[in-house]
């Protein structure tokens, strides 16, 4: 076992790092879909739109101020376009999900095309700021420090999430909204600004994953497809509206991706979803996935 573990320690590692960064693209997501019951399918073109502003910014030299500068700037941007898709989908809000789907689908598949034009169909390179674009040494095997940061990063952003959630006043506020928007109303509380915050946040979340992803998927054509699916698997397999099982669900997905393709490159795909008929099959609503609100 601890021969096994050493020579697949570099694919364990990337594991996390791929679970990191999930997680930060699901999250928002999750609390979107299950928290506000808005499906937003266009989640992986937010985080195609921070992966190309990291480009922008940091693609050309390695520098903290431009990597700085892409991670402000696409968090603003994915918490601007989210207030735009939250007032988009409002007319929607009683219709069924493939109303939202089908819009937010025609929305992704604007910002792709348009992506495209301005950037070409060249999958290009965003460096990693200064001190994290070299390898370290990890139990004797060599290491990106970037990852390894990502991976501690991944880590603080879930512990915030979590606690902003489920142990402060305006989480329980989000929750409320959830279980009795009625009741919410009535003592005051206006649930489509609620609805336009949640929003707002999840989507600048992706952007932010855009650019925290850039220095190990770069950003190209395609990329906002590949990673909507990886996203909708973690949130399925961990339960709707649960940020705890959004954390579990990324680190498991982003096991089953490293691995998968290290080990049995050819079914890798088959194990990805595997993984998720296997959950779906013991655990329906996913592994902490609750019939109303979050967990």
């Amino acid at each position: 076992m601890v021969g096994w573990f050493d020579t697949n320690l570099v694919s364990i590692l990337n594991g996390f790092a791929i679970g990191s960064l999930l997680f930060i693209l699901a999250s928002g997501l999750s609390i979107v879909f299950g928290m506000m019951d808005v499906l937003n399918l266009a989640h992986g073109a937010l985080y195609l739109i921070g992966a190309y502003l990291g480009y922008q910014f940091a693609g050309d030299t390695s520098s903290w101020p431009g990597f700085l500068t892409a991670l402000g700037t696409a968090a603003l941007a994915g918490m601007l376009a989210g207030g735009v898709l939250s007032t988009m989908t409002e007319p929607l809000a009683r219709r069924p999900h493939l109303d939202q789907a089908l819009l937010t689908l025609g929305v992704a598949l604007v910002v792709a095309e348009l992506l495209a034009i301005g950037y070409g169909n060249d999958v290009l390179r965003v460096n990693a700021p200064p001190g994290l674009n070299r390898s370290v040494q990890v139990f004797g095997d060599t290491y990106p420090a970037y990852r390894l940061a990502l991976i501690g990063l991944g880590a603080l952003i879930a512990l915030a999430v979590y606690v902003v959630v489920e142990r402060t006043a305006v989480g329980a506020l989000v929750r409320a909204s959830v279980a009795d928007r009625e009741m919410v109303s009535a003592l005051g509380v206006d649930n489509r600004r609620v609805k336009l915050a949640v929003l707002a946040v999840g989507s600048g979340l992706a952007a932010l994953a855009g650019v925290l992803g850039g220095p190990i998927y770069g950003a190209g054509p395609g990329l906002d497809e590949r990673v909507l699916i990886l996203a909708l698997v973690v949130v399925v397999i961990g339960g709707l509206g649960s940020i705890k099982g959004a954390f579990v669900g990324a680190l498991l997905i982003g096991q089953v991706e490293s691995l998968g393709r290290a080990l049995v490159p050819d079914l890798a795909s088959f194990m990805l979803f595997g993984a998720l008929a296997l959950v779906l099959i013991v655990r329906p609503r996913g592994l902490f996935g609750a019939p109303k609100a979050a967990v």
